[in-house]
């Protein structure tokens, strides 16, 4: 059994919307401090060969300052939030028994509040997600699956999207396996669905599940403009590093990509491209482009609910942010706010 983080150790987390800068202010603030190690909290970049397109961390920036839970699987395989979050405990666990601190960076709020929050999260069934897949590729199959968790757990058919089928199979996976109703695990297990419904209005986590993390957590935030412009350019680097080639060498890869791996922003478009749905790369770029603002929409919601998290605004360039949030964990460590 993996230990546990130290009660007495405080980590440090930087969030906020996807292209708001976060990886290289992290960056710059561990090297500044001198006893953190990175841990990403990115759903994307746990695949390995998926690097352009989730802007994974150079192999410069890895070698600068120790990063971890990056490449953990190959794109063909499912990873869920409860082998991330045991990941991540054991992450911390490693980086403490250093004499060093953790820095959580990402924007996937899920697996953010899975590990600071540590919900209790239920086991899968990979036989019965695999049969319910199965019935969810046939005509009005989710609309189904929908109606039948309807009747075994209304309250998770009532906060699911009923367009998002990976979640109804997950919660007909949990109910049927466990015979216990996804909806009593908690709100950590409804993801975007539910956006910051983990955290009271103190800001503290509520107890579903045990053994949270000791985190001075801050925000970068830009308004939608800035954020829409580097969502474009990001785009437009990424296509220069060769975007295109990656989704290619991933689709034509012997295990292919998973269904979660297929629905990563950007992957989808390129895929849906290359296999005729979407007819010009220009179509499939904006479409990019578009899921990747409601992305950053959505993220803005989940993680501002969180009063845990002080924000630090940043006009133009995210470097800027530094001397403010080096002095805002400074301030609460000192304090001990947490």
């Amino acid at each position: 059994m993996t230990a546990a983080p130290s009660e007495r150790v405080t980590h440090l987390a930087l969030v906020g919307p996807t292209a708001s800068g976060k990886s290289a202010v992290a960056l710059a603030a561990a090297e500044a401090l001198g006893d953190v190690e990175i841990v990403s909290v990115d759903s994307m970049q746990v695949y390995r060969g998926m690097d352009v397109g989730t802007a994974k961390p150079t192999a410069a920036e890895q070698a600068a300052v120790p990063h971890h839970l990056l490449d953990l699987v190959d794109p063909g395989e499912e990873f869920s939030v409860a082998q991330f979050q045991a990941a991540a405990r054991e992450a911390v666990v490693d980086i403490e028994a250093r004499g060093r601190r953790a820095l959580l960076v990402g924007g996937t709020g899920l697996y953010y509040q899975a590990v600071v929050d540590g919900f209790d999260l239920p086991g899968e069934d990979r036989e019965l997600r695999a049969a319910l897949y199965e019935r969810a590729d046939a005509p009005d199959g989710p609309a189904k699956l929908l109606a039948e968790l309807s009747e075994l757990d209304p309250v998770a058919a009532g906060r699911i999207d009923p367009g998002n089928t990976r979640r109804i199979v997950r919660a007909l996976e949990v109910t049927m396996a466990t015979g216990r109703a996804f909806s009593s695990f908690g709100p950590g297990v409804f993801g975007g669905d539910a956006p910051g419904s983990a955290v009271t209005t103190q800001g503290e986590p509520k107890g579903h599940g045990g053994n949270p993390l000791r985190v001075v957590a801050a925000g970068i935030w830009t308004s939608r403009d800035a954020g829409s412009e580097r969502i474009e350019a990001r785009i437009a680097t990424m296509v220069d590093d060769g975007l295109i080639d990656e989704v290619q060498r991933l689709a034509a890869a012997p295990g292919g990509l998973s269904r979660t791996a297929r629905e990563g922003i950007g992957y989808k478009e390129i895929l849906d491209h290359l296999e005729g749905s979407v007819p010009t790369l220009e179509a499939a770029l904006r479409r990019t482009a578009e899921r990747t603002r409601q992305l950053a929409r959505r993220q803005r919601m989940w993680f501002r609910r969180d009063r845990r998290i002080t924000w630090i605004g940043s006009a133009g360039n995210p470097l800027a942010t530094l001397p403010a949030l080096l002095a805002t964990w400074n301030r609460s460590c000192s304090l001990g706010d947490l």
